[in-house]
């Protein structure tokens, strides 16, 4: 009972925190590197977005996350761990102005896992267990809790962030490590695991976003069979590899249409597209507009925001 308490009185803590140093609307990064907070004053519909290794945890409000055919949703009381980059649709469910929804990302990479596995003398054989899933929902603890307060708080004190900020982030992630997902991320960090393999193969695809999906290829560097590297890749994913590839593309190309204002048959080249009519067909099932309609609502949806 005591525990609950306290757990609700730091994460009552770590929302006044967040809405203290991040803006009113979005997301925002901090003077802490890797750490970003994000607020809403209302639901949100589904969005795209792209998680990179992360941890995620909410200070108020609710959220539903879709990977694949698959669908999520959690709250203050859990934790949400990407361990690697994955094409996911976010709706915010809980928030209003009198109760807005906030959160953080920690974002981190696997050589920091590994780094903090071969302190702890973790020679656990895993290379031959089946990958699981690149999302993880863990429950929320005061052993978590704790040093992530401790990590914000800095934002009080901008000096001591470059010597404590690396000493606390190296905390919160020996703790992710040991709490019971910890196997899962372990995964992920091992040389020679098939979820790591996996997660290269996923870097491979990210980085040749706009070469052919050579499915042949990829499971020779993962060292699988065709039909092994495709099994695993959906136990990790929730999608085949030409799934996860075209959600990739799309999102990129609906950055490029946004952000650098690219054309759209210009965008549709980019990411690999040799047809902008089959650019558009694929562009419009995945965000349920064409192209140019899609920008058009989202600027006017900011423009009257």
């Amino acid at each position: 009972m005591i525990e609950n308490e306290f757990m609700k009185l730091q994460q009552a803590e770590l929302k006044n925190l967040i809405e203290k140093h991040a803006s009113k609307e979005g997301g925002s990064s901090t003077a802490v590197p890797c750490l970003r907070f994000f607020c809403a004053t209302a639901p949100s519909e589904f969005l795209h977005t792209l998680y990179e290794p992360s941890l995620c945890i909410i200070a108020q409000g609710s959220k539903a996350v879709g990977l694949g055919e698959e669908m999520f949703s959690y709250d203050k009381d859990k934790y949400l761990i990407a361990s690697v980059h994955l094409p996911a649709r976010v709706q915010i469910q809980d928030a209003s102005v009198e109760k807005p929804y906030v959160s953080l990302q920690l974002t981190f990479s696997m050589d920091q896992i590994l780094e903090i596995l071969k302190e702890c003398n973790d020679d656990k054989v895993i290379s031959t267990q089946q990958p699981e899933c690149g999302l993880y929902f863990g429950d929320n603890s005061l052993l978590l809790l704790e040093p992530i307060l401790r990590l914000v708080r800095l934002l009080e004190n901008p000096k001591d962030i470059g010597i404590l900020a690396p000493m606390i982030t190296r905390e919160i992630l020996y703790r992710i490590v040991q709490d019971k997902g910890g196997a899962i991320i372990r995964q992920f960090a091992k040389n020679g695991s098939l979820a790591q393999r996996i997660a290269k193969a996923i870097t491979m695809i990210k980085n040749d976003l706009a070469e052919p999906l050579r499915i042949e290829i990829l499971a020779q560097e993962a060292q699988m069979s065709a039909s092994s590297f495709h099994y695993h890749f959906k136990r990790v994913t929730t999608m085949s590899p030409l799934q996860f590839q075209k959600s990739l593309r799309l999102q990129e190309a609906r950055r490029l249409l946004m952000v650098e204002e690219m054309e759209a048959s210009n965008a549709a080249f980019q990411v690999g597209y040799e047809s902008p009519s089959q650019f558009s067909r694929e562009y419009a099932r995945l965000f349920g507009l064409p192209p140019i309609r899609d920008v058009k609502r989202i600027r006017e949806s900011f423009a009257s925001a």
